[in-house]
């Protein structure tokens, strides 16, 4: 039997290694499918704006559905659910191939291409909003509680790893097959992702409230989160750090105005902090982080807040990579222990409606961090907007550690050693 502390826990269950195979393929198809719209659109436009309008087309469903698509998970069964979310990606990954036919492109008029592509980029946005809440409750149907930490560890590893590869080989396929090709392999991993989950069987509903009332059921879900101190601190520190220390949405100044390192620095610049979140993740397997997570926690956030300011008032390229790589590094520690928090703290009834909460947490806050990077840029300037970010940040932790002594007491061992 896998005890807890096995760094290979979660992987000695069968269905947890082909639900990890179907993670990374979703993953690293949806990663690639950004990019190559990303492209798509741009090479059709060569207008900035255009990019802005995929962003927005695709976090406004997934927040505006964000709640009401935890409730239909928390009343639905998961294993099924998940394959009805990777047909829709197949859906709209099949739509932009179709679309970039070089036959359809020469007929069609430049502005009903561009309402179809986002169209389909506003569906995958419907799709988003089910697929996270979906993998959260399905991970917990899959292996025991006790192995919760190692589990969401790996799980966590998966993505890290398929986000960065996703756009290095979305860049490589277009050089390679182009961007019309591309998204037919794309549409081909969505298929191995589906023929993957067919080997996990259906699982059991384990909410005893099947046909609760849609906005009673909603109401449940956030009075839970809001009156959980340990997941709502979890959830509130990763929104501040991401939404002050989001220095990443203005790598493009950095690289070209102030280190002066052009495109191959700005994408190594862009590749480090999900390098050392990468590191850290795989390393944690062999580290469990549940022992004093508040402390950790708070400590991760802390950690990440100087790094941001490090960066900002680095003039140096490769002190400059270093600081977002151990950025990257300590936020790996930090999304470690809140999927953990996420896991052991929250019912299984609930599940779905709390990976929403935590979605619209996270999903909000990235678009806001990019948004009030650039506002603060242009009112102070880039470097000390990055700078205001990260002792934004320090300043939240502070506060989260003075005013919240039982968060910072937070530990998870008896939850883990209870499901022994």
């Amino acid at each position: 039997m896998a005890q807890p502390n096995d760094p290979y826990a979660a992987l000695r269950f069968r269905e947890f290694n082909i639900f990890l195979v179907v993670r990374f393929a979703m993953v690293l198809a949806w990663t690639m499918q950004f990019i190559l719209i990303e492209w798509l659109v741009y090479t059709l436009t060569k207008d900035p704006l255009s990019l802005g309008i995929i962003g927005l087309m695709e976090v406004i469903p997934s927040v505006g559905m964000a709640l009401f698509a935890g409730h239909i998970v928390d009343q639905r069964e998961k294993r099924n659910l998940l394959i009805y979310c990777i047909l829709g990606f197949s859906v709209v990954s099949l739509g932009l191939f179709i679309f970039s036919l070089p036959s359809v492109e020469a007929s069609m008029e430049q502005k009903y291409q561009l309402g179809a592509i986002y169209g389909l980029v506003f569906l995958g946005g419907i799709v988003r909003s089910f697929l996270g809440p979906t993998i959260f409750s399905l991970i917990a149907l899959i292996v025991p509680k006790r192995i919760y930490p190692n589990a969401a560890t790996w799980s966590s590893s998966t993505w890290q790893l398929a986000s960065v590869l996703g756009p290095a080989l979305a860049g490589f396929s277009i050089s390679w097959i182009g961007v019309h090709w591309s998204l037919c392999l794309i549409f081909g991993f969505s298929l191995v992702a589906l023929a993957f989950l067919l080997r996990i069987p259906r699982k059991p509903i384990l909410n005893p409230k099947i046909g609760e009332p849609v906005f009673q059921s909603l109401r449940d879900g956030l009075q839970f989160v809001f009156r959980n101190k340990a997941i709502l601190g979890a959830l509130t520190l990763d929104m501040i750090a991401v939404l002050f220390g989001g220095a990443v949405a203005l790598l493009p100044v950095f690289a070209q105005d102030i280190l002066e390192v052009g495109s191959e620095g700005f994408g190594i610049l862009r590749a480090a902090p999900a390098v050392g979140a990468a590191i850290t993740m795989l390393g944690s397997t062999r580290f469990p982080l549940h022992r004093h997570a508040g402390r950790k926690l708070l400590w991760a956030v802390f950690a990440f807040g100087l790094c941001i300011i490090v960066f900002g008032l680095s003039t140096m390229f490769w002190v400059s990579v270093g600081a977002l790589f151990l950025s990257g590094a300590v936020d790996g520690v930090s999304m470690i222990i809140r999927q953990t928090i996420l896991q052991l703290k929250t019912p299984d009834n609930m599940r779905g409606r709390v990976a929403s909460v935590n979605s619209i947490f996270v999903g909000s806050s990235n678009e806001l961090g990019a948004f009030e990077s650039g506002v603060t840029a242009r009112l102070m300037g880039t470097v000390p907007a990055v700078v205001f970010g990260g002792c934004m940040t320090l300043l939240t932790v502070g506060a989260m550690a003075w005013f919240s002594p039982r968060f910072r007491r937070l530990d998870l061992r008896d939850e883990v050693e209870a499901a022994d």
